[in-house]
């Protein structure tokens, strides 16, 4: 198994973090839909993460602040799901399914493969921040295995040939 320790978050994110009027628009609208705020923290950590990239600490303490949550509740949760980037990632997040089905279909071959054609590991990015490589354990799809996933492009049955392929499409 490939290293899957995260790293700690090193950057903050340039500029004001604030989101727009349409955007606390539907941050009101999200916690709205739930009696505590605690349920709104996932949907609006994902939006913020769609707008910057990543969580910085200082996008979770806005999040804290919009959600009137401890800030150690929001890191808690951005923490412990693997879909929050607590640093920069690369322009196409390419994830490589390894658990047990994926490996026994040369899950972790297709790994190694992304790994050594960018020169990078899990979780890290290219140094001009156009790729970047993740090892998750599941992504609910055995039957399709080995899987990946490129931003959120879902592909199954993948073999070295097209994930080549579906990477040079990128270039």
């Amino acid at each position: 198994m490939h290293d899957t320790h995260s790293t700690d978050v090193l950057e903050e994110i340039p500029g004001p973090i604030e989101f727009n009027a349409e955007e606390l628009e539907r941050v009101a609208r999200v916690k709205a839909l739930y009696p505590d705020p605690k349920s709104a923290i996932m949907p609006v950590l994902w939006m913020a993460q769609k707008k910057w990239g990543w969580l910085s600490t200082g996008v979770m303490r806005y999040v804290a602040e919009l959600t009137n949550l401890p800030y150690s509740h929001v890191f808690g949760v951005a923490s412990f799901y693997t879909m929050y980037f607590k640093k920069p990632m690369g322009k196409y997040h390419v994830q490589v399914c390894t658990n047990v089905s994926c490996m026994l279909r040369g899950g972790e071959k297709l790994y190694d493969r992304v790994a050594q054609r960018y020169g990078i590991g899990h979780n890290q990015r290219t140094p001009d921040g156009k790729f970047s490589l993740e090892e998750v354990e599941c992504m609910g799809a055995c039957g399709g295995a080995p899987m990946i996933v490129i931003n959120e492009d879902y592909h199954e049955n993948v073999t070295a040939e097209q994930l080549d392929r579906l990477l040079d499409g990128l270039q």
